[in-house]
């Protein structure tokens, strides 16, 4: 499917190791399963976590496609607030603290780009941290997020949304 936004898949900055975790339930959701149960309302099974993945995707609009179907200014402003917030209103076991940390923005003066994407993507890096050097990382603090001003190309504006 090609549109005027393109996602590319996220890969973690470090490496993850999951963990397997029991689950058991102790409750039975509907009258059919606490019949098959007879009256064991115990559920076990296994999940798998991982304690703290940052995980950085890179993502492109393409101002011609947007023209050709009609996305507006008004439909990014609400792109970029869904995925501000894409997290916040589906909260689950599998991803309750999961959250977008760093939007990163480069807007060219060009309909067609004043930069190839690879070279602005690499003007940011994500490094650890000084205060965590040692240790697993285990929140956002641990990393730092550095933007290579002096690498980004004239004709294109860097911005932070969040």
């Amino acid at each position: 499917v090609r549109g005027p936004i393109q996602l590319a898949f996220a890969t973690s900055i470090d490496p993850v190791v999951p963990l397997e975790i029991s689950i058991t339930r102790m409750a039975v959701t509907t009258v059919k399963e606490a019949e098959a149960q007879s009256g064991d309302n115990r559920t076990m099974g296994r999940k798998h976590i991982i304690p703290y993945g940052l995980y950085r995707a890179h993502g492109f609009i393409s101002a011609k496609l947007a023209e050709r179907t009609g996305f507006s200014n008004e439909d990014l402003n609400l792109f970029w607030r869904a995925l501000a917030n894409m997290f916040e209103h589906d909260r689950s076991a599998a991803r309750g603290e999961m959250a977008a940390r760093k939007l990163i923005v480069f807007e060219h003066e060009s309909a067609m780009g004043n930069a190839p994407a690879h070279v602005l993507f690499d003007a940011v890096t994500v490094a650890p941290a000084q205060a965590n050097a040692e240790g697993a990382p285990r929140s956002f603090k641990d990393y730092r997020v550095d933007i290579d001003h002096a690498a980004v190309p004239a004709g294109v504006l860097v911005r932070e949304m969040f």
